[in-house]
């Protein structure tokens, strides 16, 4: 049978679907088009009609595998990052106010540059700013940022990027972005600042944007030469501190495949990038994630059509390439609320503010209940620190204005990320940020350890799932959470010597559980005759799809079976 003939049955079915759809549409306008909306980010009755064909049309192409039911390493943390231009604001005051923003939004995190040109200014080792006077240390500025970070309890992802002209024999004749003659330059610059924040950053970027125009300089990108920058950032921010966190360079979403003017395809780019051995070097694959044209509905899977389930291909790639247990972080995600009538035009794609309002809640929302391989999205931007860009489109992606007037999309997300956390279907670590541990203190990270080791306890172990797992050896240690599915299962740790953990399913007493003397929905006995490490124990099946609550404690003596517990995942299912 030739392929023509393969296709004829599928396309026939799709005319009918297509028919019924009408008829529907017709009859039920106001249901139809939410429904419609729903599923190809379109708002407008035609664009959405065109929408549902290309959607039905996706089914003849091959499906991607995202595997959301493996584990995977820092995907679980508080979703919320935003970018931030703190180093361009002269007064620290300014700085301050920023990150008091940020923090009451309900952000965790801020995407944070770290120049190369700002801080090792004028040559090779040489960290003092003299460019104005008085003269004074390059580092001070991101000392204070640094500090103020703390200070709201932000976490910082660091990106390194942007070389001095000195680095260059031909200095800026390639572009400031260019990359430097000698990468052990770049790595040194490396060193210096993870050596310098140690303890204090754990994430840094190397790189943005490799894969375009001009983010590698006046010159064709090049995935085997950005693998061996990477190679050489990771190795020596390891080498300064090995706890810290590396992410790759971030991927922006382009079909251009004739490298030059304006880049190479996200996904040859990537795919190359493998080839050349990058997957040793990146603990996190970052990508941006711009809506563009149409919402964060948007389903259709098309690869030469640019919209918000592109990270999809990206997740296909990895899983391919066997790099399934890393998540993907998006640097940049926003919708541009550029002016009607603006005189640069919407190369960006075009919403109200009301719609960016809108918008990057439902894709926070979105991101959480389906791609459980996502980790922190960064909000793309929070403020510049001047309206000098009000005459250029990418100005119109600003969250608050130079003058710290906020815009409507600040208040939605205010609104959204205080929300309690969720657990949604996935496979996820013990550290998720929806865990709240009884002996952790509020707001505790994700390896928070007590010095008391009848205490919840961070355990590194090989033989754990992604090399880690909580234990607690205290009776009465509980954690809770909120999950929303149909399923849940416990991951954990079995031995000789194990305890019992007693498990309350939407306890009464909004999860007070055991505190109220109501008996567990049931209790696992973690005893085996040999040490065993993720261990998937069923504790809820067949409940209504919604949200749910869950209480877990580590039995006491009475049950007869109080030897230390091991928590190393949890798995939701709708």
């Amino acid at each position: 049978m030739n392929l023509p003939e393969k296709k004829a049955p599928v396309l026939a079915g799709l005319m009918l679907i297509v028919a019924v759809g009408g008829l529907a549409f017709l009859t039920s306008r106001d249901s139809v088009s939410q429904a419609l909306s729903n599923c190809t980010g379109e708002e407008a009755p035609l664009p959405q009609v065109k929408g549902a064909v290309q959607l039905l049309f996706d089914l003849t192409r091959r499906r991607v595998e995202t595997r959301p039911y493996v584990p995977v390493a820092h995907a679980g943390l508080c979703p919320f990052g935003v970018n931030t231009f703190l180093e361009q604001e002269v007064e620290p005051e300014k700085r301050e106010r920023t990150l008091q923003m940020v923090k009451a939004a309900g952000f965790c995190w801020i995407r944070q540059e770290f120049p190369w040109e700002d801080i090792e200014i004028h040559g090779k080792g040489d960290f003092e700013d003299r460019r104005h006077e008085p003269h004074r240390s390059a580092w001070e500025k991101y000392d204070n940022i640094v500090d103020l970070a703390e200070k709201y309890d932000l976490g910082i992802i660091a990106r390194l990027s942007n070389p001095p002209a000195w680095s260059r024999a031909t200095g800026n004749d390639l572009g400031p972005l260019a990359p430097p003659d000698d990468y052990a330059d770049y790595g040194d610059f490396v060193y210096a600042v993870v050596s310098r924040y140690k303890g204090r950053i754990r994430y840094y970027q190397i790189w943005n944007e490799p894969n375009i125009y001009p983010e590698w300089g006046e010159q064709p990108v090049d995935p085997e030469a950005y693998t061996e920058l990477l190679k050489v950032g990771y190795t020596r921010a390891k080498e300064a501190d090995p706890d810290v966190v590396i992410i790759c360079g971030a991927l922006a979403s382009t079909i251009e495949v004739d490298y030059y003017p304006h880049g190479l395809n996200d996904f040859i780019f990537l795919q190359r990038m493998y080839d050349a051995g990058a997957g040793d070097y990146f603990d996190i694959l970052a990508m941006q994630g711009y809506g563009l044209w149409s919402g964060p509905r948007d389903r259709r899977m098309q690869p030469r059509v640019l919209n918000f389930s592109r990270p999809l291909y990206i997740r296909d790639i990895m899983v391919r390439n066997g790099d399934e247990n890393k998540p993907i972080w998006l640097s940049e995600m926003n919708w541009n609320a550029v002016p009607e009538g603006f005189p640069g035009g919407a190369p960006y794609g075009q919403v109200t503010e009301e719609q960016q309002a809108r918008y990057v809640v439902e894709a926070y929302q979105r991101i959480q209940e389906e791609w459980p391989w996502v980790g922190v999205v960064n909000f793309w931007f929070f403020k510049r620190a001047t309206d000098l860009e009000k005459d250029r489109p990418e100005y119109y992606f600003r969250m608050v204005e130079p003058d710290f007037t906020p815009l409507p999309v600040y208040e939605a997300m205010k609104e959204y990320a205080n929300r309690p956390p969720v657990m949604y279907p996935g496979y996820h670590q013990e550290e998720h940020w929806a865990v709240s541990w009884s002996s952790s203190p509020a707001g505790a990270p994700p390896d928070f350890a007590q010095d008391d080791s009848s205490k919840w306890q961070t355990v590194r172990d090989e033989r754990a799932v992604l090399g880690a797992y909580r234990m607690t050896r205290g009776e009465g240690e509980s954690l809770a959470f909120s999950f929303a599915g149909t399923e849940l299962d416990l991951v954990v740790a079995t031995g000789p010597e194990a305890g019992q953990l007693d498990v309350f399913v939407d306890p009464v007493g909004d999860g007070k559980g055991a505190d109220t003397g109501e008996k567990p929905t049931l209790s696992l006995d973690l005893r085996s005759d040999t040490p065993q490490f993720g261990v998937v124990k069923p504790v809820a099946r067949g409940l209504d799809d919604g949200l749910h609550r869950v209480k877990i404690v580590h039995a006491t003596q009475a049950s007869g079976a109080a030897g230390p517990v091991g928590i190393d995942g949890f798995i939701v299912r709708r």
